[in-house]
């Protein structure tokens, strides 16, 4: 009200348009992010996997860890996962639905907690959004399991990616079985 009452009586012409200039850009930049709401969001759970389960039957068959993290998007402690410092070969698969992942001669201590791969199997892990700081998303390309986040800060030598994994969402099959 005071700044209608200031325009209307004691502006100039051109004040009054630098102060509407102003306004107009101040709304849309509030306009802008306020429009980053979660409706707007795409939600991984509106795409249909091949491996599908109830909640129910995820619950019965998981680790209580294992549900939080695969189902629930979760994420266990650092250096909480026996797998981290797992380094005989073989193979990590979901824990959800046995899909294999990734494979022990890409795995790296990284010194993040959680074991670390520099690359995937392709087509089994798929990606969604996320951010430089978060990283991107992981998840099984099959059951849709929230595996963890792929950042760009590995190992320079090979793919420069960090596939940063929750051991609760992972089984390690060992070579030879």
């Amino acid at each position: 009200m005071q700044i209608c009452y200031f325009l209307k009586n004691y502006a100039t012409k051109s004040k009054k348009i630098r102060i509407m200039k102003k306004l107009i850009i101040i709304t849309l930049i509030i306009t802008c992010f306020s429009c980053n709401s979660n409706a707007q969001k795409t939600k991984k759970d509106s795409k249909t996997y091949s491996v599908t389960k109830t909640e129910a039957e995820w619950k019965a068959e998981l680790s209580p860890m294992a549900f939080y993290v695969l189902r629930e998007n979760g994420t266990e402690p650092r250096f909480s996962s026996p797998l981290n410092k797992n380094y005989k070969e073989g193979i990590y698969v979901c824990a959800g639905c046995n899909t294999a992942l990734f494979k022990s001669e890409h795995k790296y201590d990284s010194g993040s907690g959680w074991p670390s791969f520099d690359k995937e199997i392709k087509g089994n892990v798929a990606f969604s959004s996320g951010s430089e700081m978060y990283g991107r998303e992981e998840h099984c390309a099959v059951c849709g399991g929230h595996l963890g986040h792929v950042f760009n800060d590995g190992p320079k030598e090979t793919t420069g990616l960090r596939h940063c994994i929750d051991g609760a969402a992972l089984k390690f099959i060992p070579k030879n079985e």
